[in-house]
């Protein structure tokens, strides 16, 4: 009877130690395709046409916005849908923006947004 049960737990934990491995696997197989989707070209477009639209001076001399960085590790999963990541501007942690990259009728957009206090005073200035 003992030995029965030796086994049957042996074979949970084996099922349990299973399952975990591949919801691993599974995770971060969902964070290389976000990274690829957030890095891509299309994404950089549709950054930039949404930095311009919150500085219409963007990327020139004149623009508040002269540079931006996506923060990798802001990379995640929306539970409503699409994928959360934050820009770093100017490369300051202080100044950024946060946005919900969402894919509608297989074009990339970008959805809602937050910014950052700082930057916020930086562009009512």
């Amino acid at each position: 009877m003992k030995k029965k049960w030796i086994i049957i737990l042996g074979i949970v934990i084996i099922v349990i130690f299973g399952l975990g491995v591949k919801f691993y696997m599974d995770e971060e197989k969902l964070n290389k395709e976000m990274r690829k989707v957030v890095y891509s070209e299309e994404s950089k477009q549709v950054f930039e046409v949404r930095l311009k639209a919150v500085d219409a001076k963007a990327f020139t001399e004149k623009g508040i916005i002269q540079s931006y960085k996506i923060d990798q590790k802001s990379i995640k999963k929306n539970p409503m849908g699409g994928i959360n990541v934050t820009l770093i501007i100017n490369g300051n942690s202080e100044l950024y923006i946060k946005y919900t990259m969402n894919n509608f009728n297989g074009e990339l957009s970008g959805g809602a947004s937050v910014t950052s206090g700082n930057l916020d005073k930086l562009l009512m200035d």
